[in-house]
C-alpha cells in the first residue's frame, strides 16, 4: 500500500505535465535560480533545508535547494525530515509514497534500523494527513529524473516530544551501520507573519522586519549551531514551523562532519503578492 497525496491539486498541480511545467517555471522564476540544474552531478552535500508551501509561493525557493540535489552525486537514500502541523508525535513511515509523477519507494531496511536506534515507531496515519514531506517529493523526483528507478526515501516526522539530538545521533548511527550514502532534507518555512497566523511582533516596515527576523535565525543555521537557533526562536517567538527538523538536520550533519551551511536564497510570499498583511518567509539552505 502507498501513501496517497493529500495536497495535489492545491499546493501543486495534480497533472503530470502541468506539474512538470510548474516545477520548471519555479527554476526560471525571478525568485528561483534562473536556470535548470546542470547535468554534471559532481557536488557533495550532506543536506538541504527547503520550504513546503504552495508552489506558486515557495516553489522558487525549493528550486534553489533541489538544484543542489540535482547537481550532487545521487544518494542511496534521501532522509526526509518533516513536521506535524497538527502537533502529532515523532514517527516514521514505511509505506511507499505516490505523487502525480509516480511512486517513490521507502527504504524499509534503513527505516527499520533507524527505528531500532531511535525508538521511533511507525505511524502511517500521522504521515497521511501531513503535507510537509509530500510537498518536497515532486521536486526530489524532478531533481532525480535520470535515477527514478533508484530513488529511495526515509520519511520521518520530528516533533518536540523527542530529543532532537538523540534523533540526529540515531540518524548518523543508521547511516554508518547501513553504509548508505545519504542526503538529509529538512522541510520548513520561516516566519509566518500576520492575521492568518496571529503573529504581530512588528506593525511597520513589515518586509524589512521579516527579513531581519529570519536573518537572525539563518545566521545560527549557517554557524551550524542548533542550540543557539532554538534559543533565538525561544527569545523572539519566531514562527518557524520546522524548527525541530532544522535543529535535527544541523546536529546530524555536524556529526557527519559538516563544515559549512550556505544560504542559497531567501524571500517572502509578500514579495510575490506585494501584500505583507499575512506573509511567510522561505529560505533555501545547503549543508556541506
Amino acid at each position: 500500500m502507498a501513501r496517497k497525496p493529500i495536497v495535489a491539486g492545491m499546493f501543486y498541480h495534480d497533472n503530470f505535465e502541468e506539474l512538470s511545467n510548474q516545477i520548471d517555471d519555479s527554476f526560471h522564476s525571478e525568485y528561483g535560480p534562473g536556470a535548470l540544474p546542470v547535468k554534471k552531478r559532481t557536488k557533495e552535500i550532506l543536506g538541504i533545508i527547503a520550504p513546503h508551501a504552495g508552489y506558486q509561493f515557495s516553489g522558487p525557493g525549493a528550486a534553489w535547494a533541489y538544484k543542489e540535489i540535482a547537481e550532487s552525486k545521487p544518494a542511496d537514500v534521501y532522509i526526509m525530515f518533516g513536521l506535524s502541523h497538527s502537533g502529532l508525535h515523532s514517527c516514521v513511515s514505511l509505506e511507499d509514497w505516490e505523487t502525480p509523477i509516480g511512486t517513490i519507494k521507502t527504504d524499509q531496511d534503513f527505516q527499520k534500523v533507524f527505528m531500532a536506534n531511535s525508538g521511533l515507531k511507525q505511524d502511517e496515519q500521522a504521515h497521511a494527513n501531513e503535507h510537509s514531506i509530500e510537498v518536497q517529493l515532486p521536486f526530489l523526483q524532478f531533481a532525480s529524473k535520470d535515477y527514478l528507478h533508484m530513488l529511495r526515501i526515509a520519511p520521518i516526522i520530528i516533533s518536540e516530544d523527542k530529543n532532537y539530538e538523540m534523533i540526529a545521533e540515531a540518524i548518523a548511527k543508521t547511516i554508518e551501520q547501513t553504509k548508505k550514502k545519504a542526503i538529509i532534507i529538512a522541510s520548513s518555512d520561516f516566519t509566518h507573519y500576520g492575521i492568518n497566523y496571529g503573529y504581530f511582533p512588528f506593525k511597520e516596515n513589515v518586509k524589512e522586519s521579516m527579513y531581519e527576523l529570519d536573518k537572525g535565525a539563518i545566521e545560527h543555521i549557517k554557524n551550524l549551531d542548533a542550540r543557539e537557533f532554538l534559543e533565538y526562536i525561544k527569545k523572539t517567538e519566531a514562527t518557524i514551523c520546522g524548527r525541530m527538523p532544522i535543529a535535527t538536520i544541523i546536529t546530524a550533519c555536524k556529526i557527519l562532519k559538516a563544515k559549512k551551511a550556505h544560504l542559497l536564497n531567501y524571500y517572502t510570499s509578500g514579495d510575490i503578492t506585494d501584500d505583507y498583511t499575512s506573509a511567510v518567509g522561505y529560505g533555501a539552505i545547503s549543508i556541506e
